[in-house]
């Protein structure tokens, strides 16, 4: 018999939902409780700095509308920053983390200098400027106080890693991670002390999230948390990376940044459940 989906719906609140999210959502609790499984809420509001307290009670406002209950008490990633410090601090006695003082300035003007391009839309692959740095430069200038991030040294967390590195992909099959191509990321940044790739990769554990249904956009992102689970010993979960709602006008997917039309808005025009229900099947099944 076939174990029960756990997945999980993880909105920042750091604006209102928009269709896109609703259809999301819908995605996630109806592939749990196809088997009779559970979807968890996650409030991933590590970035303190672009959350708010209305903006949250917004995500439970519009996930009642949609039908969805979730159990309690819901996870806030802003109440457990200890515990992802505490994995990056393991990670950085292990010699996997290595301090890096660059700006974004500074790793343009690298990446201009060697006469690379950028490694994509969403983010410049880092050309390791600070990763040959001596033990004595490093602490020289944490004793200077210059501020730093932490970065996965990729090439030496592959090497500890098992072979091959691989993932299930629901709707894509068998999958070979490939964390290099997304460079050293970032694992504690300099602002929030902590990152996305974490924070995410151990809540799913702690939470016994078995099954990641999100964007495909952040398919890519799935190469980076593969590695970590491995270095982490964490399990791993699968994975249904569905295709994106896209605005019927532009053709650009839903996204908070480009001011997309909140549920709220759109519920108080007579949008309904069933036309959220209509989407999916028309867009991610």
């Amino acid at each position: 018999m076939a174990t029960p989906a756990v997945t999980r719906f993880a909105p920042s609140p750091t604006g209102s939902l928009h269709f896109g999210h609703a259809c999301s959502a819908l995605f996630a609790w109806e592939t749990a409780n196809r088997g009779g499984g559970q979807m968890i809420l996650r409030i991933e509001d590590i970035d303190f700095t672009r959350c708010h307290a209305e903006s949250e009670a917004g995500i439970y406002e519009d996930l009642n509308w949609l039908g969805i209950a979730w159990p309690t008490p819901v996870r806030r990633q802003s109440e457990h920053r200890s515990e992802y410090l505490a994995a990056a601090e393991g990670l950085r006695r292990r010699g996997l983390l290595y301090p890096c003082f660059c700006t974004r300035k500074d790793i343009q003007r690298e990446i201009e200098a060697s006469g690379h391009a950028p490694h994509g839309i969403s983010e410049t692959i880092y050309p390791g400027i600070c990763r040959a740095l001596s033990d004595d430069e490093r602490e020289a200038r944490i004793a200077a106080g210059i501020p730093y991030a932490l970065r996965l040294n990729v090439e030496r967390a592959l090497a500890s890693a098992p072979h091959p590195l691989e993932w299930i992909d629901r709707h894509q099959g068998l999958q070979r991670a490939r964390p290099e191509q997304q460079g050293d990321v970032v694992i504690v940044r300099k602002d929030i002390g902590c990152s996305y790739h974490l924070a995410v990769t151990l809540d799913d554990a702690l939470q016994h999230v078995n099954c990641v249904t999100r964007g495909v956009d952040l398919f890519e992102a799935t190469h980076v948390q593969r590695l970590l689970q491995a270095v982490l010993g964490l399990p791993m979960p699968e994975y249904y990376h569905h295709p994106l709602i896209q605005n019927p006008a532009t053709g650009q997917r839903l996204a908070k940044r480009d001011q997309s039309e909140s549920l709220k808005s759109l519920r108080l025009k007579g949008l309904t459940v069933s036309d959220v229900h209509r989407a999916i099947e028309a867009w991610l099944l």
